[in-house]
């Protein structure tokens, strides 16, 4: 009696020939894997401010850029260097250098920084500690074609005007805007110096004189105004003799100053005006210079 036919036992795959090539297979490409992560990097990359999170199998950080397309030259910074090798959790910063066309009281220069804003670029220029008016406030960006900026700072100047004298500190860019914003008024024709478009810079002195109404004539003026300066206060235009008192370069009395248009103090005038007001007085009283000046006024005519 035949018996019953076994069926047939399932094909084992692990039993194929092929079954140990392919467990090789897997187990190196395990390890590749495991191989290569364990090569790749976590960084963080900040290119002008704008950060990102990579992984790269760089070895350096120039390569890193490189593969990332973050272009850099000369002026622009890399941080750390380009040839610096790459770790894993380093931060690399690349900022572009940009052109700053600086104005600074009237003074222009041309700088390259690599500050994003205004306010780190004036840092960089070590420049933080400059108070004044900007045209662009500190927190502006500066863009990587470049900008101008224009910064007018604070600054004492001196003012000469109605025979007083007063510091004011200023932002101002011209004589005119110190004027005006220090509340003094001229009469159309007044002497002002320096100009009044003129640019008043730190210690400036801003004299403000009345108009010449009375002209002063040829021969009067070619006088030795200064030979007789010196002898009556050594030339020192805030002269102050208390005897009469007397003040200023030629010794005048109040009454006197008084009586040539002069206005405030003889002394707190400049030299020029002090002059011309000798000069008018010597002019009034017909050249009769003894009472004024009794004893210096020979010095006048060398």
């Amino acid at each position: 009696m035949r018996g019953k036919r076994r069926a047939p036992r399932p094909r084992i795959p692990w039993r194929s020939p092929w079954t140990p090539l392919a467990c090789l297979a897997g187990l190196l490409a395990t390890g590749a894997i495991a191989v290569l992560g364990g090569m790749a990097k976590d960084v963080v990359l900040i290119v002008d401010g704008r950060r990102q999170e990579v992984r790269s199998f760089a070895d350096s950080v120039h390569e890193l850029l490189a593969d990332h397309d973050v272009p850099f030259g000369d002026g622009d910074l890399v941080r750390p260097g380009a040839r610096a090798p790459l770790a894993d959790g380093v931060r690399v910063e690349v900022r572009h250098a940009r052109p700053i066309t600086l104005t600074v009281d009237g003074r222009t220069s041309r700088r390259l920084v690599t500050a994003t804003t205004v306010r780190d670029a004036l840092a960089e220029l070590d420049m933080a500690a400059l108070r004044g008016r900007m045209s662009a406030p500190r927190y502006e960006p500066v863009p990587l074609s470049g900008m101008a900026l224009i910064i007018y700072t604070r600054r004492t100047v001196h003012i000469v005007a109605n025979g007083t004298r007063r510091d004011v500190t200023t932002t101002g860019r011209t004589v005119r805007q110190v004027l005006k914003r220090a509340g003094i008024s001229y009469e159309p024709g007044s002497l002002i110096r320096p100009p009044l478009r003129a640019f008043p810079g730190e210690g400036s002195v801003i004299t403000v004189l009345p108009p010449r109404t009375e002209p002063v004539g040829d021969e009067v003026m070619r006088l030795d105004w200064d030979a007789l300066a010196m002898c009556e206060s050594g030339g020192d235009p805030t002269a102050y003799n208390p005897s009469g008192p007397y003040y200023g370069l030629y010794q005048f009395s109040l009454p006197m100053w008084q009586l040539v248009g002069g206005t405030g103090m003889p002394h707190a005038w400049p030299p020029e005006e002090q002059t011309y007001r000798a000069q008018l007085l010597y002019q009034r009283v017909a050249g009769r210079w003894q009472e004024q000046w009794p004893n210096c006024g020979a010095h006048l005519f060398g």
